[in-house]
């Protein structure tokens, strides 16, 4: 029977979409008396003790040790790096290369995708549905009749485009948005997931180390919204008798589940991750305990192995 616990079912409803709702609440359009942006437009960014401080030297740190335990808000940069033009059987399009860069350091996990003309376009469709009061002063670049495949044209678009890019990301609302977060990582992932079914590890392992890291950067503030492609990160590792990288992408899904003992994957993946300790001789004994106990708590989680699960998601 179908049920909403799992991807697939008519009524199921994925991590971020919870942690949506719980976003769009807590994110209200700004008014005169909420902050203004801090540098670079970003909302969500804690205020550090000034350089004048009256702190003491043990309150000072007191502060850095309890910051150390809030996640940071990640600062990204958009460039529309490059744009070609594609011809097919029936169509003609202009394909856009972004970049996503990490702001602030050398960034060598910098994201690269490319997107049409047509991906930008339902982006803003489906955020009008729903923030259309927080994006009324961003201008999407519309279309034109004529002259779309010209030199001039691409060259003006790319500039529009990264400028619209980098105005939605600067507001707290769309940064957290599931719209976004599709548009910059949903077609690599129902890439991967897809080869994934196929049974093509090393090709499906291939695009999520590349999609993972700009996924964890969007979702800083709902951490669990990136279990489902480090649980398929470890099952790809796993088949392709990788079992220590396996574990390490375990460890990290398990770290995005910390108090969210009744997540659909938290038992499975505690069951594949007391297998691997065992075969790598890792003290899988701490591990067994909270699998029990979430078994005992959470009896109805039962049934999906960690590979049934992720082959589930991306379907449609």
């Amino acid at each position: 029977m179908a049920s909403a616990e799992h991807p697939g079912s008519p009524g199921w409803m994925g991590p971020m979409t919870r942690c949506m709702a719980r976003t769009k609440q807590d994110a209200p359009a700004m008014g005169p008396d909420l902050p203004h942006p801090g540098p670079e437009g970003h909302l969500d960014g804690p205020s550090g003790p000034s350089s004048n401080s009256n702190m003491t030297t043990r309150e000072l740190q007191e502060y850095w040790q309890s910051e150390k335990g809030h996640p940071k808000p990640v600062k990204l940069l958009f460039e529309i790096a490059s744009a070609r033009i594609e011809q097919r059987r029936v169509s003609k399009f202009v394909m856009y290369q972004i970049v996503v860069i990490q702001t602030g350091s050398f960034d060598s996990n910098k994201a690269v995708l490319e997107r049409r003309y047509s991906d930008f376009e339902k982006l803003q469709k489906g955020l009008l549905k729903t923030y259309r009061e927080e994006i009324e002063d961003v201008v999407f670049p519309g279309k034109r009749l004529t002259g779309n495949f010209t030199e001039e044209m691409i060259g003006e678009r790319r500039l529009a485009l990264r400028e619209y890019l980098q105005l939605l990301y600067a507001i707290r609302a769309v940064r957290r948005s599931r719209e976004l977060l599709d548009f910059l990582t949903r077609p690599e992932l129902r890439e991967a997931f897809g080869c994934l079914r196929a049974g093509q590890y090393a090709r499906a392992l291939d695009t999520l180390l590349r999609v993972v890291p700009l996924l964890e950067r969007l979702t800083a503030h709902c951490p669990a919204a990136r279990v489902p492609a480090l649980c398929a990160v470890l099952v790809c590792h796993r088949d392709l008798e990788l079992p220590a990288e396996a574990f390490a992408a375990g460890e990290r899904a398990l770290r995005c589940l910390q108090a969210r003992e009744s997540h659909r994957y938290y038992v499975p993946l505690l069951e594949a991750m007391v297998r691997l300790a065992y075969s790598l001789g890792k003290d899988f004994a701490s591990l067994q305990g909270r699998l029990e106990e979430s078994q005992l708590r959470w009896p109805s989680h039962r049934g999906f192995s960690l590979k049934e699960l992720t082959v589930r998601e991306y379907l449609s």
